[in-house]
């Protein structure tokens, strides 16, 4: 498989924004491990239509101008991992949910520290929310991108909820 790839500097530090020719396979963090992610071979292209376009949708997201991305989506991961992802998708824009709540929600209620494993290894940020999912007791728990970049995307999606700490 073949990846191309730009970044863009966000509110968030800069982003790798990373295509195959299926679609979106990721949005990586500045100081990403890359462990992570199974990316190892790309090639940069600054005007890759795709990436242009999760460009602009990321843009009018951190500004408040869209709650709900419509980008083709290319997850890479096993089986499991995918379902926790499209699990992901279903969380509406301002809420959150418990690992086991996604756990309940995949049909695998004890597959929490699963499905938080799986979370950790969400390839494509913030558009697939992994920053939508807390610890039960409502606390803000680990995040690719750091628990304060976490905030601040909640921060974005509902100004006036409070989060444990």
């Amino acid at each position: 498989m073949t990846y191309v790839y730009k970044t863009m500097n966000s509110p968030v530090g800069i982003l790798k924004l990373i295509s195959s020719d299926k679609g979106l396979a990721g949005i990586l963090w500045e100081n990403d491990s890359p462990q992570r992610t199974p990316f190892t071979s790309m090639t940069e292209d600054k005007n890759h239509p795709l990436l242009l376009e999760t460009e602009q949708q990321l843009r009018d997201y951190f500004t408040g101008k869209l709650k709900e991305f419509s980008l083709k989506l290319d997850f890479i991961g096993t089986e499991f991992q995918k379902k926790v992802w499209q699990a992901l998708l279903t969380i509406p824009f301002g809420e959150t949910r418990s690992y086991a709540q996604i756990a309940k929600q995949i049909g695998n209620p004890k597959a929490v520290r699963a499905v938080g494993a799986a979370n950790g290894k969400n390839p494509i940020s913030i558009i697939a929310p992994c920053h939508r999912v807390i610890g039960s007791n409502g606390e803000l728990t680990g995040f690719a991108g750091g628990l304060e970049t976490k905030a601040f995307l909640l921060k974005i999606e509902n100004p006036n909820r409070a989060f444990a700490s």
